[in-house]
């Protein structure tokens, strides 16, 4: 019994533990940790809706920096080669907008797509993911 206890104490100290860390890296998040820049997302997915295989579509991810710093982005990635994200080269200042345009070309591809944009700047966490989500449709 007394083993038991010790357990169940010892359960909620760590668990308590991690939803102090939770909080704080959100407050990190939306507060700039250390200075750093933060990239906030006006919408961090979009969905496109259907479209026929071969259509190509663009989208603007649009974001501020409401960080302390000026936001240097240093690379873009997506989940595939089909999807082509190009962003801003200069800094950001804070409290400036900008955009990361993604253009997805659908030749080749079917049914539901989701594809994953990483950006890597110099924020905290280093990178920002976005979505782009939709269906491509045979048609005859």
């Amino acid at each position: 019994m007394k083993t038991l206890f010790l357990g169940l104490i010892a359960a909620t100290m760590l668990f308590s533990g991690c939803g102090q860390s939770g909080n704080s890296s959100t407050a990190s998040n939306t507060a700039g940790a250390d200075g750093a820049p933060v990239m906030k997302f006006e919408k961090e997915s979009h969905d496109f809706g259907k479209i026929k295989v071969g259509d190509i579509i663009s989208y603007d991810f649009k974001f501020a920096n409401t960080g302390s710093s000026p936001l240097i982005i240093t690379d873009g990635y997506a989940s595939c080669g089909c999807t082509k994200p190009t962003w801003p080269k200069t800094p950001i200042k804070p409290g400036e907008n900008a955009v990361i345009h993604v253009t997805f070309n659908s030749q080749g591809k079917m049914g539901m797509q989701d594809k994953l944009i990483t950006i890597t700047a110099n924020t905290k966490p280093a990178q920002n993911q976005v979505h782009l989500i939709g269906e491509v449709i045979v048609t005859k």
